[in-house]
């Protein structure tokens, strides 16, 4: 179960990754320290979430429905209390036959389909409000499409030409990467990872253990959260993980701002 589980993460992203980089360039120009993006929330094992106001983190649904039940996350590297957490009713969890198929044949159509129409979204709400860490304000406008993205995690990690294996951990060290949004409609917006003559400086994308992660659009100087990492289409760079054509897509916050201010209100819809 374990092993299903972790390609279901792989494949989704469903824990995508800690940043996969350019075979270019040094991996220390990619590494974050800790105190940049403190209100990056490490959930148990492996996934993240981010604090955006004192009693709530939101993550990436499937980042945390595997596990039984979530008792306490980590943020700045300190213990938080969880009260209750709040899945979207729309998230659909894949069936193990048709992750089993998939595999089986490399025919991810199907998986993609059920991806592309699940609500990969959840708020956990806390004991106690977080009051050493500031909370991420949320990107408002529904204008990602051609924007620069910055991604966090502390995932896998490989580079565009060799990818990284499936047994990779999925909790490295943090590293930030720079994309540009490809395609931004309804509940998703993609990026592709381009090779080195097409890509940013710091060109990189998403691989297993980031889910939940946050990504971020740059509005009025500060980076303000857009979307979640969510899941990595494995059809777009073959059977390995991470290389160039990687297509990588995320949660899109706009198409979920109704949803996550009912939530909060305790009012959810």
């Amino acid at each position: 179960m374990r092993q299903m589980l972790f390609v279901t993460f792989f494949v989704l992203s469903f824990s995508a990754s800690a940043i996969v980089i350019r075979d270019d360039t040094d991996d220390a120009k990619y590494r974050l320290q800790p105190a940049e993006f403190p209100a990056l929330a490490d959930m148990p094992g492996e996934g993240h979430g981010v604090l955006i106001a004192p009693h709530w983190v939101i993550t990436a649904a499937h980042a945390i429905s595997w596990q039984t039940e979530i008792k306490q996350i980590s943020i700045a590297g300190i213990p938080r209390a969880v009260e209750h957490v709040v899945i979207h009713p729309g998230y659909k969890a894949p069936p193990p036959q048709l992750l089993e198929q998939a595999l089986a044949s490399w025919d991810w159509t199907l998986f993609r389909v059920l991806l592309a129409s699940s609500d990969d979204i959840a708020l956990l709400k806390l004991k106690q409000p977080v009051t050493d860490v500031a909370a991420v304000l949320r990107y408002e406008g529904d204008d990602e499409y051609g924007q620069t993205v910055r991604v966090i995690g502390k995932g896998a990690t490989g580079n565009g030409v060799h990818g990284y294996e499936f047994s990779s951990a999925h909790r490295t060290e943090l590293r930030q990467a720079f994309n540009k949004v490809s395609s931004a409609d309804g509940r998703w917006f993609c990026y592709l990872f381009d090779k080195p003559a097409d890509a940013l400086p710091l060109e990189g994308g998403s691989g297993s253990g980031d889910s939940g992660g946050p990504v971020l659009i740059k509005a009025d100087h500060s980076w303000l959260l857009a979307g979640l990492t969510s899941w990595t289409d494995l059809q777009s760079s073959g059977r390995t993980p991470g290389l160039y054509g990687q297509i990588s897509c995320n949660v899109r916050l706009s198409h979920y701002q109704q949803w996550i201010q009912s939530v909060m209100q305790d009012k959810p819809q």
